[in-house]
């Protein structure tokens, strides 16, 4: 008799499950984890399925070396990865491996001794010692360095007591990854406009079922403090909530606000875990025991043990979208998953995606909306300065009416912000006597001059040099002038205007590690900084009190890239930039320098008319045919050879299905040229919203020829980047 096999996916870069044979006595069912062989190496891998009958080939399969003692992964999950996978075209198991970061090779966890009164008094009592004994009384297990520091002794008094018999070491359970927040903890103050979708949320949860929710509230009008409340019925519920951020800087304050409202801080997921934490966490979230995880894109993929709310915090951040392996947006499959597993899922954000705005305004989502600000402060008063007729002086970026206002602002004991998405110094370095400028020599890209570091630096690659003291070119010494400028060279300009100031300059490339962002972003919301110089980083959530005057310092930065995206991320990243003024008291005020004062995001930006810059976004969007209203996928071949790749480029388009309702644009040299040495040519399919352009390419890359040798090939369904 043939014995029982089962298909077992495995997290490599494989489409496919493979068969293996049951051991005797082994019992297995679909999301169990085993160990399996594949090639040389043992893996951990999810049984996918019952295996087929394949008489005469049975002998031919490897057995399953042992099942896991690892809580199973549920049908749910498994059916998400398999969506995610057939529509992002990213293999299974590339997709699977998103859920298995459990840390299975890590080294046994070190034991946790703890200590307790169990023998007489010592027969030489000393005051240290009489003070241990007295705090160990309470019959409290504690740690040996708990115990020490609690009682002000040393640990050498510790280990005498337990030499002396009058204390016994005790292995203590592991400490918990996060605690039990409850949900009657604080209860908040809220205005009837927050009540109201506070309670339409808490229904939500109550009744249970999949429904998407976006909660559309001006900055600093409470959408936070409202979403708990969903958190909070949820965890009357028993169940796990899931609260997604875009970018671990937010999850500072985003984790005070938690404790504050439930008593205890949530478990974090995101990249920078240590793989000691990332296990415990991973764990903790399997076995049902962590309730609530604050976490970047990927927390979407843990095997929660019963998930029943997905939040979706600052929905419209392009920061969502994974640009690397499987490519996938993690708000659109946050939808996915809340659907697959039937529970509720809260979008939030004061500036809504396009596709979530035209889902909110053609009922598929609930638009829960919160006009003012909590506490009854008044959105900034926003104002252009046309840098056309009142720019600042030659070599100078800070018009002088800007200039005034930080100053008027300082005066008055408040914060100043100015932004500028641009790190480093200046964006371009050029040579004075014969015009040479310092490029990657593995990119299309200028090098960027970072003058705190000292280096040139590629934003692309990360190649880096000290900046040269003569010319390549012309051996001109000395010659190097910085051109534009960066948040560094922005610094340099503000101390020279306001000598004395306390100024911070904001940028990811000049944070050393998470946790001294976040001092940093505390220190300026205790009002320790005059002045705050900052890029995107600053944009995001951030709560400031003495920030009262925000300005742009160029504000179309962002509208010349040629992306259909361009006009809604440059509205969105602005907005939120002006947010961040007059949240708590006196009056925020906002100054937009720019060439353009009437394009449609100036205007829209300055009349504070939201709804007039998203009728003509979507008008324009409609017309054209792109997202919502069609679909795109990027394919972009990449290749050490520029001609081998451009080659294999336009093979692959020549083997593109004849399909009406699929136009195939290019290939095209991508405006990003070179990357990392690799030359990159681009191909852009367009479709209807209705067609399955998944399915559309999963047949064309099956007839097309295969990438060879060092030719790669990237598919990017919805594709945010067209660099």
């Amino acid at each position: 008799m043939a014995k029982r096999t089962v298909d077992v996916l495995v997290p490599v870069a494989l489409d496919k499950a493979y068969s293996y044979r049951v051991p005797e006595g082994v019992e297995l069912a679909p999301g169990d984890l085993v160990s399996v062989p594949l090639g040389a190496t043992d893996y951990t891998g999810v049984v996918w399925a019952e295996g087929t009958a394949r008489p005469g080939l049975d002998n031919r399969l490897k057995d399953i070396e042992e099942k896991l003692d690892i809580p199973p992964l549920k049908g749910e999950l498994r059916s998400f990865v398999d969506w995610v996978s057939n529509y992002t075209l990213a293999s299974r198991g590339m997709v699977l491996r998103m859920t298995l970061r459990m840390g299975a090779h890590l080294p046994p966890e070190r034991e946790r001794i703890g200590v307790r009164l169990s023998g007489p008094p010592p027969a030489r009592m000393t005051p240290a010692r009489a003070r241990v004994i007295r705090l160990m009384g309470d019959g409290v297990l504690r740690s040996k360095a708990e115990a020490a520091q609690e009682a002000g002794v040393s640990a050498g008094v510790i280990d005498g007591l337990i030499d002396e018999e009058t204390l016994e070491t005790v292995v203590l359970p592991p400490a918990p990854v996060a605690g039990e927040p409850d949900p009657d903890f604080a209860q908040p103050d809220f205005t009837s406009a927050q009540e109201q979708a506070a309670a339409a949320l808490r229904e939500s949860v109550r009744g249970g079922g999949f429904s998407a929710t976006l909660i559309d509230g001006v900055t600093g009008s409470g959408k936070t403090e409202v979403y708990y409340e969903a958190v909070a019925e949820n965890l009357r519920r028993g169940e796990q909530t899931l609260i997604l951020m875009p970018e671990i800087a937010l999850t500072a304050q985003a984790l005070d606000r938690f404790y504050a409202r439930f008593g205890v801080p949530p478990a974090e997921w995101h990249s920078q875990l240590s793989p000691r934490k990332r296990a415990r966490t991973w764990a903790g979230v399997a076995a049902g025991e962590v309730k609530v995880v604050i976490g970047a894109r990927s927390a979407l993929f843990l095997p929660y043990a019963d998930l029943g709310l997905i939040i979706v915090d600052e929905e419209h951040d392009p920061a969502y979208k994974q640009e690397d392996g499987a490519h996938y947006h993690a708000r659109d499959m946050a939808v996915v998953r809340g659907s697959l597993a039937q529970i509720p899922i809260v979008l939030a954000s004061a500036t809504p995606s396009v596709e979530t705005e035209v889902n909110a305004r053609r009922g598929r989502y609930r638009r829960l909306h919160l006009p003012e600000r909590f506490g009854g402060q008044h959105l900034p008063a926003i104002e252009a300065i046309d840098l056309k007729r009142e720019g600042p002086a030659r070599g100078r970026f800070i018009a002088p009416r800007l200039a005034e206002a930080v100053k008027i602002a300082l005066e008055r004991g408040e914060q100043a912000l100015l932004f500028l998405n641009r790190r480093g110094y200046a964006p371009l370095t050029l040579c004075r006597a014969c015009g040479f400028r310092l490029h990657c020599p593995n990119c299309d890209a200028w090098l960027v001059d970072h003058r705190f570091r000292r280096r040139l630096v590629c934003h692309h690659c990360g190649y880096s040099l000290p900046p040269p003291a003569e010319c390549p070119k012309c051996q001109a010494k000395d010659s190097f002038a910085a051109v534009g400028p960066g948040v560094e060279r922005l610094g340099e300009e503000v101390a020279e205007l306001f000598p004395g100031r306390r100024l911070l300059v904001l940028s990811s490339d000049l944070v050393e590690s998470v946790e001294r962002l976040r001092q940093e972003l505390d220190d300026v919301a205790e009002g320790k900084f005059d002045i705050i110089i900052g890029t995107q980083l600053v944009a995001k959530g951030h709560h400031f009190p003495k920030l009262n005057l925000v300005g742009i310092v160029d504000a179309d930065l962002g509208l010349g890239n040629g992306d259909p995206r361009a006009s809604e991320r440059t509205f969105q990243l602005l907005h939120q930039v002006m947010g961040r003024a007059g949240r708590e008291a006196g009056q925020g005020h906002g100054l937009i320098q720019t060439h353009q004062p009437d394009h449609p995001v100036m205007r829209a930006l300055i009349s504070g008319d939201r709804a007039a810059f998203y009728d003509a976004e979507i008008a324009a969007r409609e017309r054209d045919g792109y997202p919502p209203f069609g679909r795109l996928a990027s394919l972009i071949v990449s290749g050490g050879d520029k001609h081998a790749a451009e080659s294999f480029a336009r093979k692959l388009a020549m083997a593109a299905p004849r399909e009406e309702a699929v136009r195939v644009l290019g290939p095209a040299e991508a405006p990003l040229a070179v990357v990392r040495g690799r030359y990159r040519f681009r191909l852009l399919a367009k479709s209807p919203r209705a067609f399955d352009l998944s399915g559309y390419l999963r047949d064309w890359l099956t007839a097309a020829p295969k990438p060879k040798g060092n030719l790669k090939l990237e598919v990017d369904i919805d594709p945010q980047s067209f660099l």
